[in-house]
């Protein structure tokens, strides 16, 4: 049964795109336009989920430390982008976010929390900042806020799924195995 279970969930993640185009915030509000944001692009998908994943490989405080620096920093970029600061770089970075993250990932890299907290947070700056240049016509505060928790949320299921493999007889490899996948959809994306 536990097999099923995690050739399902591994089939769902591996599968996971875009299925349309962002909410538009005049017919659906700005938190529902937020919320979706992270929900339909393949590199947020990647990238939240192996947050998650890395900051079950490292244990520990990295659990909730990990994902809280990448939420954070996401608002930090958020902010910059809607006070008009600009980033040099910003897709070329998302993108190296989802290849970086698979291979820490995939390599099963175990660095203390706070550098590794440190790694998300820079890879969250550029992320937060492309949603704070697509808000478009969606409230600034309602539309953070749906983001931030859909963020969260994806972190907290690539956790879920990094706590089961690391459970499971093998689930190590797994984990490594679906950080290389991230890896190699990171690298598919840049030349897409």
């Amino acid at each position: 049964m536990n097999r099923r279970i995690l050739i399902a969930a591994t089939a769902l993640i591996a599968s996971a795109a875009p299925a349309f185009a962002h909410l538009n915030p005049d017919e659906h509000g700005s938190f529902a336009a937020g919320f979706s944001h992270p929900l339909f692009g393949l590199d947020h998908i990647l990238v939240m989920v192996a947050v998650g994943l890395w900051a079950a490989e490292i244990g520990g405080r990295a659990l909730w430390v990990v994902p809280l620096a990448f939420v954070g920093m996401m608002a930090v970029g958020f902010t910059l982008a809607t006070s008009g600061v600009a980033l040099p770089f910003v897709e070329p970075a998302i993108l190296a976010s989802v290849v970086g993250l698979g291979l820490l990932v995939a390599m099963a890299v175990r660095l203390d929390t706070v550098p590794a907290a440190a790694i998300v947070g820079l890879f969250a700056l550029f992320h937060g900042h492309a949603h704070g240049g697509e808000l478009g016509s969606a409230g600034a505060l309602p539309f953070a806020i749906g983001f931030l928790i859909a963020t969260a949320t994806l972190h907290a299921a690539g956790i879920g799924l990094g706590v089961m493999l690391g459970r499971l007889s093998g689930g190590g490899m797994l984990a490594r195995l679906l950080g290389g996948v991230t890896a190699l959809a990171g690298t598919a994306l840049i030349f897409a």
